[in-house]
């Protein structure tokens, strides 16, 4: 039996990996995977505009007047996975690459997962994060931290 396999935790971090590779901020991509109690994916989303909105006519810049930042315009990779599930999110888990803001928090509180595993946590001296930690904890929501790594692919036709 093959014993270099990855573990769930890496696979579906991975997968929130994959799904962060399409958002197109230049700053910041971010991808979520959302498993229910059978291990089974789903939900999926990352960080980008609404339907139907063109990447090309809104600001993607992180600094400025707000109207000329992306920030009142991007939907968040974890409200997009919520969005998309495919089955009630009750008891499910939800793979980040970046801990959820507060207001994502609230999302996840409200759909019924149970957990938040995330991979960077680099907001966390923030007063959005203290509001997110503080309604975790008083909803039982739990969160752990792990450490992935790059998400490499190596073509079977090169030579290693």
């Amino acid at each position: 039996m093959r014993r270099d396999y990855i573990s769930w935790d890496q696979y579906f971090m991975g997968v929130a990996k994959l799904s962060a590779m399409r958002s197109k901020d230049p700053s910041t991509q971010v991808g979520a995977c959302i498993i229910n109690r059978d291990k089974r994916i789903v939900g999926i989303g990352y960080n980008g505009l609404p339907q139907g909105c063109d990447d090309q006519l809104f600001p993607w810049k992180n600094e400025g007047e707000y109207t000329e930042t992306k920030y009142p315009y991007v939907v968040h990779a974890e409200a997009n996975a919520i969005l998309n599930a495919t089955q009630n999110l009750k008891g499910s888990s939800i793979y980040v690459t970046l801990f959820p803001c507060n207001e994502c928090t609230k999302l996840i509180i409200q759909s019924g997962i149970k957990e938040i595993v995330f991979e960077s946590n680099k907001y966390q001296h923030t007063k959005e994060h203290e509001a997110a930690i503080r309604m975790l904890t008083a909803s039982g929501v739990t969160y752990r931290q792990i450490e992935v790594g790059e998400l490499t692919y190596v073509n079977p036709s090169e030579k290693v």
